[in-house]
């Protein structure tokens, strides 16, 4: 009885049961150890001849490459240029997927004229127009800003839209009770409650940002992560080409970090979001 008793309390302040195991910076090393594994099985393939090193570099020679680009300045040079691409375009893609989502979202009028222009744009392979683009815009600086500003915006309309839209209409109702305007109502309840769906859509425009770019800096490009790619795909480099995927992948995921760091401060407010480990 004394037992339950000591238990109970505990349970009733919500406080998780002690795991047995491994320490909890261990238990976060673990996600490391596939990863991990696999490199040292592709370097001992490739040592052993099971695997071409011309046609798939080795970890050690990657690694090799890549010390050479960042010791050059290389690497840095290109690794800028692309970010600056990626930043002009994001921001455009957030200014325009953002207007367009709060006046289909807030607004019934907003809705019928431009929620089916957008869905119907939105079904079309972005990375189709690029003949388009370059006629337009020719083969510079514009046609990619423009892929990355294309592709990132419609994950921005679509999610911003949902949310608002999917807002609890208890909520509106309350706000309307408690004698709040429609300004009141937007500003206090309705762009909270869409807040978490909208950086969602951050989070996938930034992956579809990043994968527009790859596609647009193979277009008369002269810098960039991808020149940088295509250029050694040119002299059979697939060390070079692997770093270059890498960086792509690691920007992907920093991006997504960010993100995730934003939602944490901006969502704090939500028991899901306190309720992290």
């Amino acid at each position: 009885m004394s037992g339950q008793s000591l238990s109970v309390p505990a349970l009733a302040r919500g406080t998780p049961p002690r795991r047995l195991g491994l320490p909890r910076n261990l238990g976060a090393a673990r996600r490391f150890v596939v990863p991990v594994l696999l490199l040292l099985l592709w370097q001992l393939a490739a040592q052993s001849g099971l695997v071409s090193t011309r046609l798939l570099a080795p970890p050690s020679a990657i690694a090799a490459a890549a010390w050479q680009l960042i010791a050059s300045g290389e690497l840095g040079y290109h690794l800028a240029v692309s970010l600056q691409r990626v930043a002009i375009g994001l921001s455009i893609a957030l200014v325009a997927g953002v207007s367009l989502g709060l006046l289909a979202g807030l607004s019934r009028l907003g809705e019928d004229l431009v929620d089916a222009t957008l869905q119907m744009l939105r079904a079309l392979p972005f990375l189709a127009l690029v003949p388009l683009l370059i006629l337009w815009l020719g083969i510079g600086e514009a046609t990619k800003i423009a892929l990355v500003a294309l592709g990132a915006a419609f994950p921005i309309y679509l999610t911003l839209f949902g949310g608002i839209r999917g807002v609890d209409p208890k909520l509106l109702e309350a706000g309307r009770v408690f004698g709040l305007s429609r300004a009141g109502v937007i500003r206090h309840i309705i762009l909270p409650g869409a807040l978490p769906q909208a950086l969602v859509g951050l989070r996938y425009a930034l992956g579809t940002a990043w994968l527009s770019l790859v596609v647009g800096e193979q277009i008369n490009a002269t810098a960039g992560i991808g020149y940088l790619v295509m250029d050694a795909r040119e002299f059979l480099r697939t060390d070079i080409i692997l770093v270059g995927l890498a960086i792509y992948a690691l920007l992907g995921l920093g991006a997504d970090q960010l993100v995730r760091m934003i939602e944490r401060k901006a969502l704090a407010w939500r028991p899901s979001v306190l309720g992290e480990r």
